[in-house]
């Protein structure tokens, strides 16, 4: 069985370069366009893995982070933050929400394989 990713980004181009590289390795994808769409989309389903951009509209990746890890069935679910930022605080403040790993874009698809075969439990 499949394992689940949930791609969490405003940039539609974004969401399908992820999907691509994620479905091409044999993950099934779920695709939200910002922390309020994705947080609606947790809804019980298995998410092995989430994706999730810093900067987009309505909830930021960060706020996404912190209410993920508040809700029972996620809060054990491993988030890689996706994003163009690079400031130390930023990754600080991805790291104290809750997430476990920071891919910088442009990214290099195998990076971003590598980074969620390391965070998905076989």
């Amino acid at each position: 069985m499949a394992k689940t990713i949930m791609i969490v980004d405003d940039s539609a181009s974004m969401r399908q370069v992820v999907g691509i590289a994620l479905k091409g390795a044999g993950y099934e994808v779920i695709e939200a366009s910002d922390g309020k769409d994705a947080l609606g989309k947790l809804n019980g389903v298995k998410i092995h893995l989430i994706v999730s951009d810093i900067n987009m509209p309505v909830m930021d990746g960060i706020a996404f982070v912190k209410a993920v890890k508040q809700l029972d069935n996620y809060k054990f679910t491993p988030i890689i933050m996706l994003t163009t930022e690079m400031e130390e605080d930023k990754k600080r403040a991805a790291k104290e929400a809750g997430a476990k790993a920071w891919v910088t874009k442009p990214f290099q698809p195998p990076i971003l394989l590598a980074a969620v075969a390391k965070l998905v439990l076989p």
